[in-house]
């Protein structure tokens, strides 16, 4: 088998990858890869390969086990997603008390407040862009609200954000960790000094197991800094894609606002056909793996493209066609097995509140036929535009 090259494809491939996933998909369900950044890889595109993959306890998501920490790790500390069980078993014991259904559902008014504010905002000038107007501003207060962070400290946080998540320029990695990982340092000890607060960090700085466990400080600060990237950056690009989906699919817009009871199905369809990660983050296999019928040496990386698994044909039938009245149960794009993202029933939440509620205010909506070419986001991981221009 020989090794493809995913940066031979260009910027083509970041724009579209669909058709060269169902290319190397048609050629069978995992390839040996060098992505476009250089880093050898193994990439599982197929449905029922990837799901598997997803579950498989052989594929280590510790790069402390093989000796290669993650940046994050060494500067913030062990997060959900670079730990295997146990230890993983008890962080996410831990915090799942807190991050229930309740409290996200008891988010609706003020999410549903603050959407309406920003579209207030946005309303005189006929037209913007929906991602800097509205898909970031949206999650990120959201987010920052839950966890107690200062409004006056979120343009910080926008900073550190957008150089480690899409690439800007504006710090290096390690910068932009070790300012997050001071900031958060900070907060967590003021929040402690200030005792018990309705915030999501203070109860995790308050909550213990029923044998006395709790969180150590590099556990909070871990947690909250994955909270606040993954928090809101999978939202921004939820709610920009699947508005992006509607208004290229007319007929599928139309149906929607001639029956908002759809907004459900809308949504986990805009999930599944772009949804806003592309790739899973790394794994690696802790010993010789066969997925698909293909043998993964031990070591070797591995990377779940869930952007390939939606769009099987094997799994959901005419894949590359957006229609908000398909049958998506067992989509892919919030993970699958013990790393399934805890996330999920807010970013859900925030993205029907955040897309009905803009389709019910701007009956005119479409994309600016003026505007530039859109530029999407490099790398593997985050699927999206840095900008949406919309009119109405």
């Amino acid at each position: 088998m020989s090794v493809i090259d995913l940066g031979e494809y260009g910027a083509d491939f970041t724009a579209n990858p669909y058709p060269y996933y169902a290319k190397l998909r048609a050629q069978g369900p995992v390839h040996e890869v060098l992505t476009p950044d250089g880093m050898p890889a193994w990439l599982v595109v197929g449905y029922e390969e990837g799901r598997a993959a997803l579950a498989d306890q052989r594929l280590s998501k510790s790069f402390s086990a093989l000796g290669m920490p993650l940046p994050e790790e060494e500067i913030v500390g062990p997060n959900l997603l670079i730990v295997d069980p146990p230890d993983h078993t008890r962080l996410r014991k831990l915090v799942t008390g807190e991050f229930t259904g309740r409290r996200v559902e008891a988010l609706r008014p003020r999410v549903q407040r603050l959407t309406d504010e920003l579209l207030d905002t946005m309303e005189p000038a006929g037209g913007a862009d929906l991602v800097d107007s509205f898909a970031f501003p949206l999650p990120i207060t959201v987010i920052c609200e839950l966890l107690g962070v200062p409004a006056a400290d979120r343009d910080a946080f926008r900073a550190w954000s957008n150089a480690l998540v899409t690439g800007d320029g504006s710090l290096s990695d390690v910068e932009a960790v070790s300012g997050f990982g001071a900031y958060l340092d900070e907060l967590i000890e003021d929040k402690r000094a200030a005792g018990p607060a309705d915030d999501l960090l203070s109860a995790l700085i308050a909550t213990r197991a029923e044998d006395g466990d709790r969180l150590s400080l590099p556990e909070l600060r871990a947690l909250a800094y994955l909270l606040l990237i993954a928090g809101h950056e999978t939202t921004v690009n939820l709610i920009s894609n699947t508005v992006r989906a509607l208004l290229t699919h007319p007929d599928q817009l139309a149906a929607l606002r001639a029956d908002f009871g759809l907004i459900d199905a809308a949504v986990e369809e805009g999930l599944r056909y772009d949804g806003p990660v592309e790739n899973a983050t790394l794994r690696f296999a802790a010993e010789p793996v066969v997925i698909g019928g293909t043998e993964i040496p031990a070591g070797a990386i591995v990377l779940v493209a869930l952007a390939a698994g939606d769009r099987d044909p094997g799994r959901f039938p005419d894949p590359d066609r957006f229609d908000i009245h398909r049958e998506t149960r067992g989509h892919l794009a919030f993970g699958h097995g013990i790393h399934f993202c805890l996330g999920a029933p807010l970013a859900r939440l925030e993205g029907k509140i955040a897309i009905r509620t803009l389709l019910e205010r701007f009956p005119g909506l479409e994309l600016d036929p003026g505007a530039e070419p859109l530029e999407w986001l490099p790398g593997m991981l985050i699927r999206g535009t840095r900008r949406l221009p919309v009119v109405w």
